[in-house]
């Protein structure tokens, strides 16, 4: 066949999604980007779902066939109609009245499925030259006991916080703080960088010789990212001041009430956490907010707090500090050292240490950070700078076509949480469109009732199965609760943008999937760093087109090792649920499964996704709205 079957709807353009097509009176579709070969239009062959059956009733269902929950009507329905024993081709019923029922049997509306597997675009070998990667020691055999701490602390930290020696970051950071040192810390993600800053913080101000109170106001200035570590870095000064009641933290973010906040700051807070927006805003508007007993300034996830355009509220919040305190300490933290993480080191940080683990290069006087910028600079327009990952994370790529993806992400899905326990999986998408449409995309056709447990299949298995989406459009108080309850729940999926990609330090995620692959290898560190943190097992998948092959030596650059996964050995997890058995097996249980089984249990689990798609004419401006954001140059969106 010269080109791909597509779903036929009566819309006013073509356009494409991964893992869709449609096209206006057309029975082909239009090729899949620079991926897909065109061809002549021609009588279509594919795969064709044809309902066919008597006016009186519909046909009784297959045993193990996927019913579609109800869909509304649409102006979408095509009728075949026949004329002299030979098909007449596609009519509207629109413009032509219905077969009256006393002229024999008709065939019932169906919907033209997508040929899955032909015409695709060769998926190359991947060639690839084995690098050393970076690795970092996570944890010392050193305790806490030998910094001298109070002993209330020590026990906080060993009880309520269950660790007993320090990481590596942590016996390097330290000390440094603790002697009044402003620092530039770089350690890789998940080793232990939020209890480096906050041990000293907290030790310093419970052994100040005046006690604190609350009305003092800010001691300590923690600026972070985003809202979500926000939320964690408060949850860890709280569990470290239980011994200290005097000591108050507090909260500063978008999405909360200001009139809370700006009570809050009246009645006093003694270490603000806070994000760099939210904070400039009340320097702007709020008379209660002062700095005049500031001691330190933290900034977290510096190159994420860059990342996202905040270099002006920065300078703002240092020229609001330095005016009315002249004398701080301070600290930036970062997993990686950009360009501009050194440019913030240069005004912020007076004869810093520099803490490396990787390269242990710790303790060590930045003499002048302009210098080392302009050394840093030329070593990278050298060599690409490489990035340290958790010893125990397992990195795998896939390369999968375009119409291929949706049914392998699927696939990978139910093979991870459906027939294994206790998985944990977070799915990185590229927009809050793509996150919030395949959300529902899954709960409708994965958890739907027409996905029942086959018979003979555990009723538990789907019950595995539990999703949650995570993205910046949410509403504050959702996104709070999305994030307290993926990091309290011991499995189950979070579909989310790069809003938890930095910093974030959730329990037990076993495996992490990009859907898209990322901007470049320092967000793929972050992204796979949500995994295998402080010295615990973790996987991650990317998921790659053929025509990005390359970006597996672009990791490799960077001293990045992926191995690969073949998208054959993905799908093959569909011959464990029955679910997904195609119509001319019936309910004959098969001793071995083959490919051309496995391709067929793919086409359906592909149909019940453009079902869903094709039920409502909202669902496929939605789908449509989605893929513009997704891929522009795969649609001709007006």
């Amino acid at each position: 066949m010269a080109a791909d079957e597509g779903l036929l709807l009566n819309i006013s353009e073509d356009w494409t999604f991964p893992g869709f097509h449609y096209s206006e009176h057309k029975k082909f579709p239009r090729s899949f980007g620079a991926e897909e070969r065109r061809g002549t239009p021609k009588q279509a062959k594919g795969t064709k779902r044809k309902f066919q059956g008597a006016i009186q009733g519909p046909p009784p269902k297959q045993k193990h066939e996927i019913s579609l929950p109800p869909a509304k009507k649409t102006n979408v329905k095509e009728v075949e109609r026949t004329v002299k024993g030979k098909p007449e081709g596609l009519i509207s019923p629109k413009k032509h009245p219905a077969v009256p029922a006393n002229e024999g049997q008709v065939e019932r509306p169906f919907i033209k499925t997508s040929s899955l597997f032909k015409n695709n675009p060769e998926i190359p070998e991947i060639h690839r030259a084995m690098v050393k990667q970076v690795r970092e020691k996570v944890f010392t055999s050193d305790s806490f006991h030998e910094l001298g701490l109070h002993p209330h602390l020590i026990s906080t930290i060993n009880t309520v916080l269950k660790m007993s020696s320090m990481t590596s970051v942590q016996k390097q950071s330290i000390p440094s703080l603790l002697e009044g040192r402003d620092a530039l810390v770089r350690s890789q993600t998940g080793s232990g960088k939020t209890l480096a800053y906050c041990i000293p913080v907290v030790q310093s101000l419970q052994a100040m010789k005046a006690r604190i109170k609350r009305s003092d106001g800010p001691y300590a200035l923690v600026l972070v990212p985003t809202r979500e570590l926000a939320l964690q870095s408060f949850d860890t000064i709280q569990k470290l001041l239980k011994p200290f009641t005097w000591i108050v933290p507090g909260m500063l973010m978008g999405g909360e009430k200001r009139k809370s906040e700006k009570a809050r700051l009246r009645k006093g807070i003694n270490i603000l956490i806070s994000t760099p927006g939210r904070l400039v805003d009340h320097i702007k508007s709020t008379k209660n907010i002062h700095f005049s007993r500031i001691q330190w300034l933290i900034i977290d996830e510096a190159d994420r707090i860059l990342d996202l355009g905040f270099e002006k509220d920065i300078t703002v919040i240092l020229n609001a500090i330095n005016s009315e305190c002249k004398k701080h300490q301070n600290v930036l933290l970062s997993a990686t050292l950009t360009e501009g993480v050194t440019r913030l080191a240069d005004i912020s940080l007076h004869n810093p240490v520099s803490i490396s683990v990787s390269d242990e290069a710790c303790d060590q006087p930045v003499k002048g950070c302009k210098a080392a910028r302009e050394a840093s600079h030329l070593q990278a327009s050298a060599e690409p700078d490489s990035f340290a990952v958790p010893e125990k994370l397992q990195q795998h790529v896939t390369l999968v076509p375009s119409k291929l993806k949706l049914v392998t992400l699927a696939a990978f899905i139910l093979g991870r949480c459906e027939f294994e326990k206790n998985q944990k999986l977070i799915v990185f998408f590229s927009s809050c469109e793509l996150v919030e449409f395949y959300y529902h995309l899954f709960l409708q056709t994965l958890l739907g009732s027409s996905m029942a447990p086959a018979s003979g299949q555990s009723p538990s298995a789907s019950s595995r199965l539990k999703f949650l989406r995570l993205h910046g459009n949410m509403e504050q108080e959702e996104r709070t609760a999305v994030f307290q309850k993926f990091s309290q729940s011991k499995s189950g999926i979070l579909l989310c943008t790069d809003v938890a990609a930095r910093g974030l330090d959730l329990p037990q995620v076993t495996w992490i999937v990009q859907y898209n692959a990322p901007s470049s290898p320092a967000e793929y560190i972050h992204r796979i760093g949500r995994t295998a943190r402080i010295g615990c097992h973790g996987s991650s998948l990317l998921i790659l087109a053929p025509s990005e092959a390359e970006y597996v030596n672009s990791l490799a650059s960077h001293k990045i090792n992926v191995s690969e996964i073949k998208m054959e050995d993905i799908l093959s997890i569909l011959a464990m649920d029955d679910r997904f058995k195609g119509r001319r097996w019936g309910n004959k249980k098969s001793r071995s499964v083959g490919p051309q089984e496995i391709r067929e249990r793919a086409t359906v689990l592909q149909t019940a996704f453009e079902d869903y798609v094709h039920a409502s004419a909202e669902r496929v401006s939605w789908a449509k709205k989605s893929s513009a954001v997704f891929h522009p140059c795969l649609c001709n969106l007006p």
